[in-house]
């Protein structure tokens, strides 16, 4: 994976999935590209076409907030991916390599955060580290998504696992979701050696991560409804709200809820009763 010129790659992906009409220019019969030419996004943000041309292929890097603000607004990026722009803009030195001091060693959870998550029943509880991998759950965390053959790590579960559109009904929408998340949570370290190993793989196993990888969707994980259709207890419709670890950099605690009185509660509790 190229991680020289993310700004780079970044911008040329997101103009390709804009359309003229969405940008109100006028349409050629004899145009051949989708998305958004070059000269077309630097006039709609306000910049030279030399300048642009020089931020996609890496020769000026670091755009002004305002030139950042004019791209967001060319591109119709959202709020993720704006936030994203902005740190391709202005890169933190060395933050991918401060997490583990460049020497690899794997991911861990703090023994409080364990020992909280013990004493949640009735919620489903997992850490997730930077690149979606399960660090850690509590008793229902682990019933939930077990029986699977990449149960432990949520992005190889929704692409390669054999089960995964039967157990995510809104598979589309989850693998859109996770690769958006797999770019968030990578940031700017797109040279970290974990990610670079994951995607080398899911590109080459998966069209549809290859496709969506491709599109450098950013979507934050932060709270949604999700629906599963577990192989114990059937259909359930759970909320999910996604907190960062402080003490952690890069990890995520994922807390899943019924809505209560819901058959999708019921189901939890008969899933506590059967573990």
């Amino acid at each position: 994976m190229d991680s020289t010129n993310p700004l780079g790659q970044f911008l040329r992906a997101r103009r390709a999935l804009v359309t003229p009409e969405e940008s109100g220019l006028p349409i050629s019969p004899r145009r051949r590209v989708a998305g958004l030419r070059r000269e077309e996004v630097a006039m709609l943000a306000g910049v030279s076409s030399d300048y642009y041309v020089r931020l996609e292929q890496g020769r000026e890097r670091h755009p002004s907030v305002q030139v950042v603000a004019a791209l967001s607004r060319a591109l119709h990026l959202d709020g993720d991916a704006t936030d994203h722009l902005q740190r391709l803009a202005r890169p933190v030195a060395g933050r991918g390599r401060a997490r583990d001091g460049g020497q690899g060693r794997p991911e861990t959870v703090s023994p409080v955060l364990l020992r909280m998550m013990a004493g949640w029943h009735r919620t489903p509880a997992v850490v997730l580290g930077r690149c979606l991998t399960v660090l850690a759950h509590n008793a229902l965390g682990r019933a939930l998504f077990a029986g699977h053959a990449y149960s432990g790590d949520l992005v190889r579960l929704v692409f390669l696992d054999p089960d995964a559109r039967e157990f995510y009904p809104d598979w589309e929408q989850v693998a859109a979701n996770t690769v958006g998340g797999l770019r968030s949570a990578a940031g700017t370290d797109t040279d970290d050696p974990q990610l670079v190993r994951t995607v080398g793989e899911l590109s080459l196993k998966s069209p549809e991560f290859r496709r969506l990888w491709a599109r450098h969707d950013i979507r934050q994980k932060t709270r949604e409804t999700k629906r599963f259709r577990h192989p114990m207890v059937g259909a359930l419709t759970l909320d999910y709200e996604s907190l960062t670890v402080n003490g952690a950099p890069g990890q995520q605690l994922v807390v899943y809820q019924a809505a209560p009185g819901s058959p999708s509660e019921q189901a939890l509790v008969l899933e506590l009763l059967t573990k």
